[in-house]
């Protein structure tokens, strides 16, 4: 650990939790509870590990939310944030103008754009995943009015996805949590069901037929809504929040003969799976996706800024900017598209990534990963066990072979994290008492050890706790 840290570490305990809660509105957060129980307070970084104001280290097996790529500590980012601040702190590129930083990313991302649609179009950058998003879905309505086929424009989004927290991306989303009390979703947004075997399949089903079944209830809910009313499918290669959903066998390739038979746009939301979550730098090489549009944020910069781009396929291009030539402008973007730091600190980070082969490197430990994980398999509380890459979830049950689920109420996916954390290892809990994993991708097959060890003892904590309280 830096020395530096340390003073202020052993002056800050409880004095920071004590002002979080007095005056900052949580996100993502049972908001009494909260002003109950003090956060974790984290204060510094250091490769695979954070630090709180204790000075208490805790492997970080979510890469902070799916994120930090790189870890916590990697200098060459911070330098490369100074270098740009002190040269051009802010510009934009809006009506005609650019910067140099954002020529270089945009022709770096574009000779990575992971198919040839891609490659033939452009990127357009945001803040965050949400806005991302929020810009796909846009497009879709833009595109389809350009090209005039103004009545299409409903998109179809599946049960479990998430594609962030705008009115638009939070309406895609299928986390009812995310809608209630919002007056969320909004008009325009379909729903069809989560590609998850374990949950979803019928008994018997097998993963190919649950596929099948599947794409016949997509093909069936254009054929009753219209065809000519639906302008756009989206989907995660992996569902992340939804509780880390690895598509069944043919799927995809299920999935998008209907797409293209239809002329319905297809979104690829890599927020979470781009640049080498999956072992490919992109989940569309990890799946054959053939998308319309690709969103990417998070990796992107390892999260050391707040950057996302959005790749836009040729034919949207074209006519996107044949309709802004017809009104005068394109009428969307944000002070910060493009900003000049989020543009030096991705380039710096793809630069790392070709460096040091990252994606390689995924691959070579993916395998210790999955099989850590698969250890599990068959524990009397464990009832699926599934990844990617380095990207997979433990699912708990009260009866793994009947795939009966914990009551909700119980809590048990919560207390299992909470003891990981006691245990010095900060995982994250979806719906359906889901424990997600998605380390940083320089984590060592010795680091995936030592996390799999505490989490084994925090399962094992979780069962004693189940036989005290029934």
């Amino acid at each position: 650990m830096n020395a530096s840290i340390a003073p202020s570490v052993a002056t800050s305990t409880g004095a920071l939790a004590k002002k979080d809660v007095a005056n900052h509105f949580h996100p993502y957060t049972n908001l009494r509870a909260i002003e109950k129980d003090a956060p974790l307070m984290i204060v510094a970084g250091d490769g695979i590990e954070v630090i709180d104001d204790t000075g208490k280290r805790y492997i970080e097996g979510m890469a902070g939310l799916w994120c930090a790529s790189l870890g916590f500590s990697e200098k060459r980012l911070g330098e490369a944030a100074k270098r740009q601040m002190d040269v051009l702190p802010y510009y934009h590129s809006f009506s005609g103008k650019a910067h140099n930083v954002v020529a270089e990313v945009s022709e770096k991302l574009m000779s990575l754009a992971p198919t040839q649609a891609l490659r033939e179009g452009r990127v357009i950058f945001a803040n965050s995943g949400s806005e991302a998003n929020d810009t796909a879905f846009k497009l879709v309505r833009y595109y389809h009015n350009a090209i005039g086929k103004p009545l299409k424009k409903k998109i179809i989004a599946r049960g479990k996805g998430y594609h962030g927290v705008t009115v638009a991306s939070a309406s895609l989303s299928g986390i009812p949590t995310m809608h209630q009390h919002f007056d969320l979703p909004i008009d325009g947004v379909l729903r069809v069901g989560c590609p998850h075997p374990y949950q979803f399949a019928k008994d018997g089903e097998s993963p190919e037929q649950f596929a099948t079944r599947l794409a016949e209830e997509l093909e069936a809910l254009i054929l009753a809504e219209g065809p000519e009313t639906i302008g756009g499918f989206i989907a995660e290669p992996v569902q992340g929040a939804g509780g880390v959903i690895v598509p069944p066998p043919t799927y995809f390739e299920k999935i998008q003969p209907i797409l293209k038979k239809y002329e319905i746009l297809f979104i690829a939301d890599e927020v979470i799976t781009g640049f080498g979550r999956t072992g490919n730098l992109f989940g569309t090489q990890t799946y054959n996706l053939e998308p319309d549009l690709l969103t990417t944020a998070k990796m992107i910069t390892s999260a050391y800024v707040p950057f996302s781009a959005l790749y836009v396929s040729g034919k949207i291009y074209q006519a996107c900017a044949d309709a802004s030539a017809s009104v005068g402008v394109f009428g969307h973007g944000y002070t910060y598209s493009g900003h000049p730091l989020g543009c030096a600190i991705a380039l710096e980070t793809l630069k790392i990534y070709e460096e040091r082969n990252i994606v390689g490197h995924v691959r070579d430990v993916a395998p210790a990963f999955q099989r850590g994980l698969q250890q599990f398999a068959g524990h009397p509380i464990v009832g699926d066990v599934r990844g990617v890459g380095l990207i997979g979830a433990i699912e708990l049950a009260e009866s793994p072979k009947a795939r009966k689920p914990f009551d909700a109420k119980r809590g048990v996916g919560a207390y299992l994290v909470r003891r990981a954390q006691e245990h010095g290892l900060i995982l994250r809990v979806m719906g359906g008492d889901i424990i997600a994993f998605s380390p940083p991708l320089i984590i060592t097959e010795a680091e995936i050890a030592e996390m799999m060890k505490r989490f084994a003892l925090a399962l094992e904590d979780t069962v004693a706790w189940l036989k005290v309280n029934g």
